[in-house]
């Protein structure tokens, strides 16, 4: 059974469930398995730490009380930037993303934010179908995040369930 819960990104699980996105992410940027000292660097270099409290929001996805996926939220007034989007391999193809991006979108509900947006990758391309196919649009660069091809942006308003 598939339960999420929002946690620290200092708890142990989502210490394990943020190194497993960092090394793929990084990998799939490399092109190659990124080296244990790169995914340290890139944690260093793109903390979570702001993920909790009104800063923002992590949640994790749990199937039988195995960690299987994450995904978490910025708070920045009115808006809202999706981060930290990921599924254990092995988990995909369930609606555990699906299931997680929806948590996230309630979580901003319920604190007014009327806007999501995010920045990923093309190489990405489950997560960017996932994106389109849950209603978000492509816009226009909204920062220069130098690893981003790719930016999104939904109306909270527009969601329904």
């Amino acid at each position: 059974m598939l339960t999420i819960a929002t946690v620290s990104p200092a708890e142990p699980v989502a210490e394990g469930l943020l190194r497993r996105y960092t090394t793929e992410v990084a990998s799939r940027w490399y092109g190659r398995p990124a080296t244990e000292s790169e995914v340290d660097q890139a944690l260093r270099d793109e903390p979570s730490d702001d993920l909790t409290g009104a800063t923002g929001v992590l949640l994790v996805a749990l199937d039988d009380g195995e960690p299987v996926g994450c995904a978490g939220a910025r708070f920045l007034g009115d808006v809202a930037e999706l981060t930290r989007v990921f599924t254990r391999g092995e988990a995909r193809g369930h609606g555990v993303g699906r299931q997680l991006v929806r948590a996230v979108e309630r979580a901003c509900t319920e604190r007014s934010i009327g806007v999501i947006r995010l920045d990923t990758r093309g190489e990405l391309a489950e997560a960017c179908a996932l994106y389109e196919q849950l209603g978000y649009r492509r816009v226009e660069p909204f920062n220069d995040e130098p690893y981003s091809d790719r930016w999104y942006r939904k109306e909270l308003a527009e969601w329904t369930g």
